[in-house]
């Protein structure tokens, strides 16, 4: 089969890619966009419950993690939260803010992905679905590739926005870390992030009754050494309890810093001061309300039975002793816990780790050592917190990398 020639091609058609093909066709460039899937933006399409949390009000590069999350810095500063909601806005999408500065679609993240194949259109980008890229070759100054569809294309400037291996029954693979070693490029190690923990079973026997039990939390890694940048992160949302272990928004955080042999620990009622409003309960009425349900007033109910349960303390408040009521609290604001693992790929949102950003240029997200070869969005070792972050990374890396194929 004859070979086709673009300018640039871009493997992956999601938020990166699709915006890196939209600029770099603006500038005139013949653009070629593949994926082996079957629709363009699936994890667009499916994130935030399917409106899509497409950017964040407060990003800052200390909101990223990696081996130095400043690289982030440059694309950030030069194509900014509020040029990506401008381009919203102008697409005619309502958005909607919620907690934290997570920006919303008022209807449907398929919006986003309207707008950016739009944009592609216009451009003259040409988008080919159902196509992996069986091989990649260095041909001259450009390079050669060879498609899972017996095709053959030939570029000068290839753009790797394969993302990483989360969620895997999306098509997720780690092709493009595969493509970075073989074109002599370091990748750092890759774990999944933004993503559920689980417990062993001695402890679920514990927890197993509290499934589906969210509740507001600040939940802090231990020990510091957890954090890249040093110091402690600790998270302030919400925790879920589950029949694995434990999610929710707060979990999720703080899995992208926690490792295995490693603990957390969990204030269930932050900023309370537990055993003082138990104590203070206790002094009401000669002590007659159980202690379960004083504690109730603190934390949801069924966790409260089962921690009043767990450390003897059933009863009424009158028949506890204050270092009983001590264990109560420590067992609510001190709970130091040590999961067993995660839910892996199969439900992280993101990758942590990939493609190394001291092999790469961090104006235009060029490989120093390959020239024409350029690496972004997920597929880097940048890897936002969760709440529109990583969307931000896709669309201002994309942006950086668009200006410069």
């Amino acid at each position: 089969m004859r070979s086709e020639t673009f300018d640039v091609v871009v493997v992956g058609a999601g938020a990166a890619g699709m915006m890196c093909a939209a600029e770099a066709g603006r500038r005139g460039r013949r653009v070629l966009v593949l994926d082996h899937a079957r629709a363009p933006g699936e994890k667009i399409r499916i994130s935030g419950g399917g409106r899509c949390n497409f950017t964040n009000t407060g990003t800052t590069v200390a909101n990223f993690l990696g081996e130095n999350p400043r690289f982030a810095a440059s694309a950030l500063g030069r194509f900014t939260v509020a040029d990506f909601v401008q381009r919203v806005d102008r697409a005619g999408i309502a958005w909607h803010e919620k907690t934290l500065g997570q920006l919303f679609c008022d209807d449907s993240a398929k919006q986003i992905v309207a707008m950016l194949t739009g944009a592609m259109r216009e451009a003259g980008a040409v988008l080919r679905l159902n196509t992996g890229v069986a091989s990649v070759t260095r041909e001259g100054e450009g390079f050669a590739l060879s498609l899972s569809d017996g095709g053959a294309v030939k570029c000068g400037s290839l753009v790797v926005a394969s993302g990483g291996k989360s969620i895997p029954k999306m098509g997720a693979t780690g092709w493009g870390y595969d493509l970075a070693r073989s074109m002599g490029l370091r990748v750092t190690e890759t774990r999944p992030a933004l993503v559920p923990l689980t417990f062993e079973a001695g402890l679920l026997e514990q927890t197993t009754p509290l499934a589906g039990v969210a509740v507001d939390v600040s939940v802090t890694s231990n020990p510091a050494s957890s954090s890249p940048q040093g110091g402690r992160p600790t998270f302030n949302e919400a925790m879920l309890f589950t029949h694995r272990g434990l999610s929710g928004p707060a979990i999720l955080q703080i899995s992208s810093y926690w490792r295995e042999g490693e603990a957390i620990t969990v204030k269930m009622a932050p900023g309370v001061d537990v055993l003082g409003r138990l104590k203070a309960a206790k002094a009401e009425n000669g002590g007659k309300q159980a202690v379960h349900t004083a504690l109730g007033h603190i934390v949801p109910r069924r966790l409260a039975e089962v921690l009043t349960a767990r450390e003897g303390a059933n009863g009424k408040l009158a028949e506890v002793g204050d270092k009983v009521l001590a264990r109560l609290d420590a067992a609510v604001n001190g709970w130091t816990v040590k999961p067993v693992g995660s839910e892996g790929y199969r439900t992280a949102e993101v990758t942590l780790g990939g493609v190394a950003t001291d092999q790469l240029d961090q104006q235009t997200m060029a490989a120093k050592s390959v020239p024409g070869l350029y690496f972004i969005g997920e597929v880097v070792d940048v890897t936002g917190w969760l709440g529109g972050y990583n969307f931000q990374w896709a669309w201002s890396s994309g942006w950086a990398a668009g200006q410069a194929v």
